[in-house]
């Protein structure tokens, strides 16, 4: 049989969501807890705004929240103080 020790689980931190999220899922959470639009976001990451909204919806899957209100109140309840990452 082989090793799949290397293999990350799907369900490697479910008490953690925060920890799942890509750095560009993160870049956007930033955008969204600071009350930008799609749009300033993706203009601020250099991406189309068709982007964004496909990682916002991997977002709201990941926290499992139904809008962007949703999602970063429960970003900011899980701990996210927002990266502010140098893009």
């Amino acid at each position: 049989m082989a090793d799949q020790s290397h293999v990350p689980s799907c369900d490697a931190a479910p008490d953690q969501p925060l920890a799942l999220l890509t750095p560009t899922q993160r870049k956007v959470l930033d955008g969204v807890s600071s009350g930008q639009l799609n749009k300033q976001i993706a203009f601020d990451l250099g991406i189309a705004e068709a982007t964004v909204k496909a990682h916002m919806t991997a977002l709201m899957r990941k926290l499992k929240v139904r809008n962007r209100t949703q999602l970063a109140i429960t970003a900011q309840s899980l701990g996210w103080q927002g990266q502010m990452l140098a893009y």
